[in-house]
């Protein structure tokens, strides 16, 4: 498999936060050193739509950049979530993330406004000129709309700028993902549980999991063993793991089902910031069913 700036199994990490709701540094430094020593992680994903990034300030952002690359060191790579629907404030953004030690950015396609291809396609290129970070770019339609979803063509001509090296694929478009993927040298990493062994067969290169936070070791297994040659052994691990990405991306979004779990088990976490609400008795009792489940 080619090298990659960005890892192979990368936890779409949550942002621990106090009872009451502050940012929770010393939590965040003790989950990242957990994901990557014990969860089978090589990357972490932060401020990202499970690291609930809306909802935390530019000062949190960077703040959560620096005490997680302190706490992971060269064990990992740090990537962090930079787009935003206005360009400059992502330029800015990007480049608070270059300074407090990030190792790659993550940018989503500018939502809102409804901006064409041109324009979306504009807006990523200036962002990554901003640094000399590697970028992945995030194709996620369902949250920013299918106005801007990006295109094939699109995809193409981005990956001829030298610091765009890779997608995380939320667009469940696999024509799309099979035509990007025989046409130019970007790595693409899944971005739903769901579809990380069937994008794997197609030569993705990882997964950015939101279920890694709770299982980083079986969704590592799953690719382990594809890798392997082992790939009967790769669908039964996946298929284990079905119930638990169901419970936890179907019924709920990924932070608030992360966090419920945790909490469950006492681990730091906190509650989600407003407007998610925290899970309640009766999920949270399907969820850990789900993981016990699962994991056996």
């Amino acid at each position: 498999m080619p090298d990659s700036p960005f890892g192979r199994i990368a936890a779409a990490m949550i942002t621990p936060f106090t009872p009451e709701g502050e940012l929770d540094l010393p939590a965040a430094r003790r989950l990242a050193a957990h994901l990557v020593d014990r969860g089978g992680c090589d990357a972490l994903v932060l401020s990202g739509t499970t690291g609930e990034s809306p909802t935390t300030s530019d000062a949190e952002k960077t703040a959560l950049v620096r005490a997680v690359a302190e706490a992971v060191g060269d064990r990992a790579r740090v990537v962090t979530g930079v787009g935003t629907s206005d360009t400059r404030h992502s330029v800015e953004l990007a480049r608070a993330a270059a300074r407090a030690g990030a190792h790659g950015l993550l940018v989503v396609t500018p939502y809102y406004s409804r901006p064409g291809q041109e324009a979306v396609a504009r807006h990523l290129a200036t962002v990554a000129d901003a640094t000399d970070l590697p970028v992945m770019l995030y194709d996620v339609p369902a949250r920013t709309g299918e106005d801007t979803a990006l295109s094939a063509d699109t995809l193409r001509r981005l990956a001829e700028h030298p610091r765009v090296r890779a997608v995380k694929d939320c667009a469940q478009d696999l024509l799309k993902t099979a035509t990007v993927l025989g046409s130019t040298g970007l790595l693409y990493y899944s971005g739903c549980d769901e579809l990380n062994l069937p994008l794997r067969a197609i030569g993705a290169h990882g997964c950015v999991s939101t279920v890694a936070n709770v299982a980083g070791p079986a969704v590592r297994g799953v690719l382990d063993a594809f890798d392997a040659g082992d790939h009967d052994g790769a669908a039964r691990r996946h298929l284990a793991l079905v119930p638990l990405i169901d419970a936890m991306m179907s019924q709920t979004p990924g932070a608030v089902a992360v966090k419920a779990l945790f909490a469950a088990a006492g681990l730091p976490g906190g509650p989600p910031r407003p407007p998610l609400l925290p899970a309640d008795e009766a999920l949270t009792a399907r969820l850990a069913d789900a993981l016990r489940q699962s994991l056996g």
